[in-house]
């Protein structure tokens, strides 16, 4: 039987909203074919408004009634949800919970065939530049299915389908990384500051030479390794900055740094 809804969203946090924007603002889904709930009224309210969706405060409802059932709520919380859901079986789910299985989440049913597809996205979704990991195998014997879910995350950015084995990989690199990337900005603008520049100054120089430099890296074959050295002129100025990195063990810090997300998302999902 035909759903009323084609995409249901239940959470619409920080990251439920962002794909919602996304979606809505892309029309990629009409917003009448979008229905969303959340245990805040006042944000429901705010949404509906807002981007023209259905929303309701009734989970149960958002899944009996849509094709697509999106779960954008904290891994904390899904027991509850879950609980709300008793009885349902929705066949289509996406979950963008961070170290919660597939597995857990059909289990959680325990009714009927479920299908899941995960997804790890990331912060920069917010701004339409986000890079998403996504497990869609359940789904792989339908090109319909894999193409709406491809679809629904490209409008927010790049989409890489990867096995759910990965995902944990994917949330140190990805995931977590924007925290990263802007700890370092942070710390160019500090170095900036104690050099004599503005702090304005320093923002602008460090956001747009990260910046540039991705923007370039996206366009240029050549291996990373040759475009570092390619601004390291010999006896100049780069290659003493770069020494200092080295000496610092700049790339093992980077590697400890991932492999303690990695192992807390995989603990996450035990």
């Amino acid at each position: 039987m035909k759903k009323q809804f084609k995409l249901g969203i239940i959470g619409c946090g920080f990251m439920g909203s962002a794909i919602l924007k996304g979606v809505v603002d892309s029309e990629f889904i009409r917003a009448k074919k979008i229905i969303v709930s959340d245990t805040d009224e006042q944000k429901l309210d705010k949404i509906g408004e807002e981007y023209g969706v259905c929303v309701s405060d009734d989970n149960k409802f958002v899944a009996e009634n849509c094709e697509y059932l999106l779960l954008a709520v904290k891994p904390q919380t899904f027991g509850d949800v879950a609980k709300s859901l008793e009885g349902v079986c929705p066949q289509k789910v996406i979950s963008i919970m961070a170290g919660v299985k597939k597995a857990a989440i059909k289990n959680s049913f325990g009714v009927g065939l479920i299908k899941v597809a995960r997804c790890m996205p990331n912060l920069p979704c917010a701004a339409g530049f986000g890079m998403m990991g996504v497990d869609m195998s359940d789904y792989n014997k339908n090109t319909d299915d894999t193409d709406f879910v491809s679809n629904l995350f490209g409008c927010l950015g790049q989409v890489l389908s990867v096995p759910e084995d990965k995902l944990d990989a994917v949330t140190g690199i990805s995931g977590s990384g924007p925290a990263y990337t802007f700890i370092f900005i942070d710390s160019l603008i500090d170095a900036g500051v104690k050099q004599g520049l503005t702090r304005d100054e320093a923002k602008l120089l460090a956001m747009q030479t990260v910046w540039g430099s991705c923007s370039m890296l996206m366009e240029d074959d050549r291996p990373l390794s040759e475009l570092i050295m390619s601004v390291c002129s010999k006896g100049g100025t780069t290659i003493e900055a770069v020494k200092v990195f080295e000496e610092n063990n700049f790339r093992g810090i980077i590697s400890d740094a991932v492999a303690a997300c990695v192992k807390r998302s995989k603990e996450l999902s035990e």
